[in-house]
């Protein structure tokens, strides 16, 4: 059984319910003429007009316009209130605006009952037999005794519905419609509709995710919310002005509705919803930095080697592995090679595979006869170059730079007390030597960078983890921080004349310098942005520029072997020289090594070592 939202009447089939729309409420639309009431029935719009509009008089015209014209109601019209203009123009004449009668056609004699005689007269202006028009009717007021049976039982009908169906609707009938107004809760702006609303505030929150950068998904043509969230693989509906979230477009536009009726649009709720707003808006904030920073720190502690992948051992045995899969290696090489280096870190002693020997004297030899525009050569002692393997390559380079000042340190006689090793440490030991040195007291703060822990690590190390590894041997080091550009273009010519004056304190006589000087100095250690490198020399043009000759552990052992060959010596040096145009980064710090540190010495350092602070240049 299904009833109809408007009349209540119950039909069995939902084809007779539309039909029953389509002729009860859809053809006979009723309208007000006195205001725009619509989409009543005849009975309400009767009883709208006698309550709300009591004092206005409708003429016949009037009534015609919204009634059938063979209706005669009680509309409070008498006998005395221009029954002959309403009968002329009911019978097809027209009114005059003093509101007088322009008949067309005269009409005959009246009975009494109000009907016209049609004799048919020439009097009567018409001829009768022809006549089509509308019958004339006058209408005059009757008393209760006096009407007709069936139009008193209708009025009887009429005020049971009255009284049934009327009282609920007597105050929305009784005065004017009044629209519900919706209020913005994000600025000042009153809408007539919740959609519309809607659309509105949708409009806000575009702008604002337009500013972040963000692109905002496209919403349900219903009432949908600009944020939602999928719970269960549904959609959920959160509401624009709380943190409700929905579980369709329908209970959310109730829930709206909700907010605008308990006065959500008010300035001291704007207030608050504006801040809500405000601090969901740096709580989000606040998360997107904390993730943006946790990802930053992850990528630091892959580019530094501290994600726990591994270290040296580890690094090898994949390289290895990749070879053997890639067919560059046969198993039975793989095994060898695996062995030796299970050989090596057990000793402790690098397996000089990336070493090689008499770097600076063949640079010496070098300019004894070649350079002749070069007015004066440093260099330091004879250093062993070492480069990076497949074990460490990308973050091994200042463990290859202390492996190159040790064996400069070996061939010196001065450090031969500290260096209780007379071989050349393997990185995983170089790594156990700086966390003894943690262990002993150095650079506490480095230590808990590194969280104590080196070795099983691809950990990058720098200036101040060389530092610490010479004083733990007892050898006196000193840091010096060019930490800005002092020339043009982003160089640094104090960092170059500070390595002149390191070079050229070996010889202070008054006479003139050599041309080519090999002094006892060790290598300086260079650490910058990234990377490490060695300066074994310095040399002086005849225009006095300045070139640094470094060791790189990037330069693979092939290349550096070049040196030592009279055909390929002059285009490997090129790779060796540095001028101030090759060196820009905003920060360089040098490691000197100046002697042998006592034991008050060395205790002082660790004392020391708490704040290490380097010297500033300038």
């Amino acid at each position: 059984m299904l009833t109809c939202d408007i009349c209540g009447e119950e039909v069995l089939l939902a084809e007779d319910m539309k039909t029953h729309l389509l002729l009860s409420h859809l053809e006979n639309d009723m309208r007000c003429p006195l205001c725009s009431l619509s989409g009543v029935s005849y009975d309400e719009l009767c009883f709208h007009i006698s309550s709300a509009h009591p004092e206005q008089q409708l003429t016949a015209q009037g009534v015609a316009d919204f009634t059938p014209s063979s209706a005669v109601t009680d509309t409070g019209l008498t006998e005395s209130q221009e029954p002959q203009t309403s009968q002329s123009c009911l019978a097809g004449g027209s009114c005059d605006p003093a509101g007088g009668a322009i008949p067309t056609c005269a009409s005959g004699p009246t009975t009494d009952s109000g009907r016209p005689q049609q004799n048919g007269t020439p009097e009567s202006g018409c001829s009768s037999p022809s006549r089509t028009g509308p019958i004339p009717l006058t209408l005059t007021s009757q008393s209760p005794e006096t009407r007709p049976e069936s139009v008193r039982q209708r009025e009887e009908d009429n005020d049971g519905f009255k009284s049934e169906h009327n009282k609920a609707k007597q105050k929305r009938l009784s005065s004017p419609r009044k629209e519900k107004l919706f209020s913005c809760p994000m600025c000042a702006l009153v809408c007539s509709s919740c959609f519309i609303l809607q659309e509105h505030v949708e409009l806000h929150l575009e702008e604002q995710h337009s500013a972040e950068g963000a692109t905002l998904e496209a919403c349900s043509p219903a009432m949908t919310s600009p944020s939602s969230s999928h719970v269960s693989g549904e959609k959920r509906l959160e509401c624009p002005m709380c943190s409700v979230v929905c579980g369709d477009s329908f209970s959310l536009q109730e829930h709206v509705e909700l907010h605008l009726d308990h006065g959500t649009g008010s300035p001291g709720s704007d207030l608050q919803l504006a801040t809500q707003l405000q601090q969901e808006e740096e709580q989000r904030r606040r998360q997107e930095e904390a993730q943006l920073e946790a990802e930053e720190f992850k990528k630091l502690q892959r580019q530094f080697g501290l994600d726990g992948r591994g270290g040296y051992r580890r690094q090898m045995e994949r390289t290895m592995e990749r070879a053997v899969a890639g067919g560059r290696m046969g198993p039975a090489e793989f095994h060898c090679k695996r062995a030796e280096m299970m050989e090596s870190l057990a000793s402790g002693v690098d397996d000089n595979r990336t070493r090689t020997q008499g770097v600076v004297t063949a640079l010496y030899e070098y300019y004894q006869t070649e350079c002749r525009d070069v007015a004066h050569v440093w260099l330091s002692a004879d250093t062993d170059h070492y480069c990076s393997s497949a074990g460490d390559k990308g973050w091994g380079c200042g463990y290859r730079n202390f492996q190159m000042l040790v064996s400069c340190l070996h061939r010196i006689d001065m450090y031969l007390t500290c260096l209780q090793e007379k071989a050349v440490p393997s990185i995983p030991r170089v790594q156990g030597m700086i966390e003894e040195a943690w262990r002993g007291g150095l650079d506490p703060q480095g230590a808990s960078h590194f969280n104590q822990r080196l070795q099983g690590t691809r950990a990058w190390i720098g200036a101040t983890e060389i530092y610490s590894l010479l004083t733990s041997l007892g050898i006196s080091a000193r840091i010096i921080d060019f930490h800005q550009p002092t020339g043009p273009g982003d160089t640094h010519p104090r960092l170059f004349d500070w390595v002149k004056q390191y070079f050229c304190q070996s010889s202070r006589s008054s006479r003139l310098p050599a041309r080519l000087i090999q002094t006892s100095l060790p290598p300086l250690y260079l650490q910058h942005q990234g990377h490490s490198r060695s300066i074994v020399g310095l040399e002086q043009k005849k225009n006095g520029n300045l070139c640094l000759l470094v060791l790189d552990p990037g330069s693979s052992a092939s290349d550096t072997r070049k040196l030592m060959s009279r055909n390929t010596v002059s285009t490997a040096v090129r790779h060796v020289r540095k001028f101030p145009g090759s060196l820009k980064h905003k920060q360089y710090q040098v490691v000197a090594v100046q002697g042998v540190l006592t034991a008050e010495e060395k205790q002082r350092s660790i004392l020391n070592s708490g704040m290490l602070c380097a010297e500033r240049i300038p």
